[in-house]
């Protein structure tokens, strides 16, 4: 930390402790630090997905935050990248922070920093382990699980030694304590689903009852940990094995299929205690199937469960929203008639520019790697169906970058556009990735309203349609 903001920080705390007896009884907390190499002029201040304030940096790049009444428990924070910490009544927490490497940077120090030293300490384990996990996840169920053990009982050496040392509270042991748990919980998932898939091979071995008690230890309804991510990641693994096995599917499950799906949200709904939790993980599941549905039908069973087991209002008419929409782009429809800028800067419709079957992928231009990445895929479909025309259309709001980009890059201008208002494009077209492809036929049919150039299934797509 500057010596520049530690004046400042200790300036602040000290004036503030200064006043009278009932402005000191109060709960105000700070947060403040320093953010080395900054990307953006500001700071996201979240609690869940709520965003609590947006934080201007200083011209030092330096900030700080003053909350009152602020209650104990998980927070985040986002400067492009996104990490947890823990806060307390009164504390005052600051933050350092390089760009360039960004987790393994980080550190706190102040009132709370021991609590999220350690949480940080827990994050960089568990991504120095990930790394062996491919090799160990090869090991027969009762090797991995042996193993497993060792790596979680270091971490445990850790935080007994910090439990003597530093007497947390009940709280943020719980969440410090999640912090190891269920990260390996979450190995146990990882196995069990990659050992499911081997079921038809000869090397496969069934995993032994014993090896699944951690699943007896599970909060399904934990208030202080709804937003923590080692505890939420697990969910989602612990629940697609769950489907698997409730749905008896012998090879690897697809995350998207209406099935799993289905299955899924229904023990959901089942297993889950907390309100705030069940709705947020049902919202993300029908709208990920949602996002990637091909099938009417099935997106109006998916949204009408979806409608059932979610008590949020602002979810609700969100998920319902994406669902219409999504419907309109199911196999039949015309794909919507949106205007759409050319290279010589002049507008035509999407309907104007389809003389033949036609593949509309997008890309953006705050992504070199991307858009040079769908290009050269587009370069070698197009190679192998000649019968399609590949358009590419741009989602960015400067013409003059665009053009700039395609020019320099060498794309075929006659097949790249710009969309003219990109956030009724987003909404009319469901747009949440740029990997999203709508193939259509010579008379603006869609054929297909959420392909992937990407996927192995494309080449299946696209000659399934030259056959019929």
């Amino acid at each position: 930390m500057t010596k520049k903001l530690l004046l400042l920080v200790t300036l602040s705390i000290t004036l503030f402790s200064c006043k009278n007896s009932e402005e000191t009884s109060s709960n105000t907390t700070w947060i403040g630090g320093e953010i080395v190499n900054p990307l953006e002029d500001f700071v996201l201040f979240y609690q869940g997905d709520h965003i609590i304030d947006s934080i201007k940096l200083n011209k030092d790049n330096s900030f700080i935050y003053e909350a009152e009444n602020l209650k104990a428990g998980l927070y985040s924070f986002s400067h492009k990248e996104f990490q947890v910490f823990y806060l307390e009544p009164k504390d005052s927490l600051m933050l350092r922070v390089n760009t360039i490497d960004f987790d393994e940077s980080l550190s706190y120090t102040g009132k709370g920093a021991e609590r999220n030293n350690f949480l940080i300490e827990m994050f960089l384990h568990n991504e120095a382990e990930i790394e062996l996990m491919p090799q160990l996840y090869r090991l027969a169920p009762l090797e991995f699980e042996k193993a497993l053990d060792s790596l979680k009982n270091i971490r445990l050496g850790i935080y007994n030694g910090y439990v003597i040392k530093h007497e947390p509270n009940t709280e943020f042991k719980e969440v410090a304590e999640a912090s190891i748990n269920y990260d390996y919980y979450s190995k146990k998932e990882i196995y069990i689903t990659a050992n499911n898939s081997k079921k038809e091979q000869e090397n496969y071995i069934e995993i032994p009852e014993s090896f699944y008690n951690y699943r007896k230890n599970v909060d399904f309804g934990s208030e202080t940990l709804r937003s923590y991510f080692p505890y939420t990641r697990f969910l989602y693994r612990y629940f697609d094995n769950r489907a698997l096995e409730e749905n008896k599917e012998n090879n690897f499950y697809n995350k998207n299929s209406f099935t799993h799906s289905y299955t899924k949200l229904k023990i959901i709904d089942s297993t889950i205690t907390n309100t705030d939790l069940k709705n947020s993980m049902v919202r993300y599941i029908a709208g990920s199937y949602l996002l990637n549905c091909n099938s009417k039908e099935n997106q109006t069973k998916m949204l009408a469960l979806f409608q059932e087991t979610n008590t949020n209002e602002k979810h609700i008419k969100k998920i319902t929203e994406i669902a219409e929409a999504s419907m309109k782009l199911t196999p039949g429809n015309e794909i919507p008639n949106l205007s759409i800028i050319t290279a010589e800067n002049t507008l035509k419709s999407i309907h104007g520019v389809i003389n033949n079957p036609t593949v509309f992928y997008l890309w953006s231009g705050d992504s070199d790697k991307h858009h040079e990445n769908i290009h050269y895929r587009v370069k070698e479909l197009n190679s192998k169906f000649p019968e399609y025309d590949f358009i590419g259309i741009n989602t960015d709001s400067n013409y003059n970058n665009w053009i700039h980009m395609v020019t320099k890059k060498g794309y075929n201008k006659g097949k790249e556009y710009q969309f003219e208002d990109i956030s009724k494009a987003e909404k009319t077209l469901v747009i949440y990735s740029m990997n999203k492809t709508i193939i259509v036929d010579e008379n603006a049919k869609i054929i297909n309203g959420s392909a992937n150039l990407f996927n192995k299934n494309i080449e299946g797509i696209l000659l399934g349609y030259l056959n019929q």
